[in-house]
C-alpha cells in the first residue's frame, strides 16, 4: 500500500511547480496591466485565496509522512488523471487569455471580453479546474478528509471571488455571456459605466 501513494507524491511535486510557473507569469502579466491601467479588484480575499493553495499542497505533501491512510491504487490514478485534465483546461484558458491573464481580478479599461477557446463553453473555466484539482489532488494521495474540507473551503472562497470578478467585469461580460452580472439584480443597484473588460478566470 505504500507504494499506491507514490503517483500522487510525483503529481503533487510537479503541481508545485506548475504553481511556480503560473505565480512568475502572473506576476509579469500583472506589472504590464497595471501599467497599461488595470484596475484591481477582489483584493481583500486574494491573500485567504493565496493561503489556502498554499495550505492544500502542504496538507497533501504531509499526509503520507504522517502516517495517512494510502489510497487504492486505481483511486491515485484516477485522481491524478483528473488533475492532468484540469491542468489542460487551466493552461487552454491561460493561453486563450494570453497576457491579460493573472491570478488577481484586474480589468483591463477598453479590452473586450475573451469568449474563445474554453471561454465557448465555460464562464470560469480556471476556476473549474480549480474545483477538480482541489478535490482530485488530496485524493490522489489518499487523503479523503483534506479533500472534503478542501473542497468546501474552495467552495465558500468561490462565493466571493466569482461575484467580485463579475462585477468588475461589468456589463460588457455579462452580454457576451448571455447573463447578468453577480451582485447587480436586486433593486436600488445602480448600474456602473459601460466599458469593456477582461476576463482573467
Amino acid at each position: 500500500m505504500v507504494n499506491n501513494a507514490l503517483p500522487g507524491m510525483v503529481l503533487l511535486g510537479a503541481v508545485a511547480l506548475e504553481r511556480g510557473a503560473e505565480l512568475c507569469l502572473s506576476a509579469r502579466n500583472e506589472r504590464e496591466l497595471r501599467a497599461a491601467g488595470a484596475v484591481e479588484a477582489g483584493r481583500g480575499h486574494y491573500p485567504a485565496i493565496v493561503a489556502f493553495h498554499a495550505s492544500l499542497l502542504a496538507a497533501c505533501a504531509v499526509w503520507p509522512l504522517a502516517g495517512g491512510e494510502r489510497p487504492r491504487l486505481a483511486v491515485a490514478l484516477a485522481a491524478v488523471a483528473a488533475v492532468l485534465l484540469a491542468q489542460g483546461l487551466r493552461w487552454w484558458a491561460v493561453a486563450t487569455l494570453g497576457r491579460r491573464w493573472t491570478t488577481r481580478i484586474l480589468v483591463l479599461p477598453g479590452a473586450p471580453p475573451v469568449t474563445g477557446g474554453p471561454y465557448r463553453f465555460f464562464h470560469h473555466p480556471n476556476y473549474l479546474a480549480v474545483a477538480v484539482e482541489v478535490l482530485a489532488l488530496p485524493l490522489a494521495v489518499g487523503a479523503w478528509s483534506v479533500a472534503v474540507a478542501a473542497t468546501l473551503l474552495n467552495a465558500a472562497l468561490m462565493a466571493l471571488r466569482i461575484p467580485a470578478e463579475e462585477r468588475a467585469l461589468g456589463p460588457a461580460w455579462a452580454e457576451a455571456f448571455g447573463g447578468q452580472v453577480a451582485g447587480r439584480d436586486g433593486p436600488g443597484m445602480a448600474d456602473p459605466p459601460a466599458r469593456d473588460t477582461h476576463d482573467h478566470s
